[in-house]
């Protein structure tokens, strides 16, 4: 029984593990939990089963931890669990001799303050002063500021 508990401890914690390198990046909580529970399996090892034990056990988890860590770098793991879809979306470039301040244009989208506008027969994303606009509503630009467009509702 004692070995049970101390084999489900380490276990347990190289799950923990796991499930923060592959679930919950970033949290730290599974990370730490992982480690501490791998820790406890070891000194149950050292505490029930004396110094001899708990260095052999000591040196399986490292052991086995490394070799876990090599197996992790050397294999094409990590290509499964990326994402391989690229990104082909651009910012705004805006050509300053095609749109200006106080030029007008219709609004696609709701603007809550981001959305999209049609200015000069091409589509921006914009966004207003604070207010919501909503779309098929007729707009003026006010302010560029290098990639950034705020528009406000045509002043009919």
């Amino acid at each position: 029984m004692d070995w049970t508990i101390i084999a489900v401890l380490i276990i347990v914690g190289f799950l923990f593990l796991l499930l923060e390198i592959l679930v919950l990046p970033g949290t730290n909580i599974a990370g730490i939990l992982g480690f501490v529970m791998i820790g406890l399996g070891v000194w149950q090892a050292y505490a029930m089963h004396g110094a001899i034990s708990g260095t052999i056990t000591l040196g399986a988890t490292v052991i086995l931890s490394l070799f876990a860590l090599y197996f992790a770098l050397k294999s094409k793991t990590w290509k499964k669990a990326t994402l391989k879809k690229e990104i082909n979306s651009r910012v705004n470039v805006i050509d300053e001799q095609r749109i200006k301040v106080g030029d007008t244009g219709i609004a696609i989208s709701r603007i809550n303050p981001m959305g999209k506008a049609m200015i000069n027969g091409e589509y921006y994303e914009v966004k207003s002063t604070g207010e919501f606009i909503d779309d098929n509503t007729e707009l003026e630009i006010i302010k560029i500021d290098h990639n950034k467009i705020t528009v406000k509702p045509k002043k009919t």
